[in-house]
């Protein structure tokens, strides 16, 4: 099994979001998102998988980490409700990481076993929308990278989105998952 971190930050700060929202709307950045995750498991926190349209995404298998055990989901065949993050340490298929903060921080910060193998690190270059709501950043997660992660592809831009690919250092990374990430991330370089 191979876990992969996905994420979309503003360059200058680590933001995520404001409030509920991605202060930026970048169409290549969500269907890079989509080919990404597509047909994958896909583990996010409660506000992430709320703000899906409809509470899903097609062709994946959702899984929601929440401390609510009695948290309903929308699709009771795909989507699956844990309570615990060490429910993932045994996971046995690929588990790609989507968020929101409080999820990448808890598993960058939760020792080896969950720490992803792989992080697709996109950077939005531009300015960011002056939305209400508190700023969600991520800015541990990217000193943890910095430190612990080496890049292992060049930067492929697309709408002002930079992407590249960071891997775990002295970790052995199927080399399957890496070639289809980067076939994705360099689409339309």
């Amino acid at each position: 099994m191979t876990k992969i971190a996905v994420w979309c930050r503003h360059n200058e700060d680590n933001i995520i979001g404001i409030g509920a929202k991605i202060p930026w709307h970048i169409s290549s950045d969500f269907k890079r998102f989509r080919k990404i995750t597509e047909s994958e498991n896909l583990v996010v926190g409660e506000k992430t998988y709320e703000s899906f349209p409809n509470r899903t995404l097609p062709n994946r298998n959702i899984h929601i980490l929440t401390l609510n055990s009695d948290y309903e989901v929308s699709d009771n065949a795909k989507h699956f409700v844990h309570n615990n993050i060490a429910d993932f340490k045994d996971f046995e298929q690929d588990l790609y990481i989507c968020g929101g903060a409080t999820i990448y921080k808890l598993f960058m910060t939760s020792g080896n076993k969950l720490m992803p193998d792989v992080i697709v690190d996109s950077c939005y270059m531009g300015d960011i929308d002056n939305l209400e709501g508190q700023k969600i950043n991520i800015t541990p997660c990217g000193e943890i990278m910095q430190k612990l992660y080496q890049k292992v592809s060049p930067d492929y831009e697309q709408e002002n989105v930079l992407t590249s690919i960071w891997i775990k250092k002295g970790d052995f990374i199927e080399q399957e998952v890496l070639k289809k990430l980067i076939k994705i991330i360099s689409i339309n370089h």
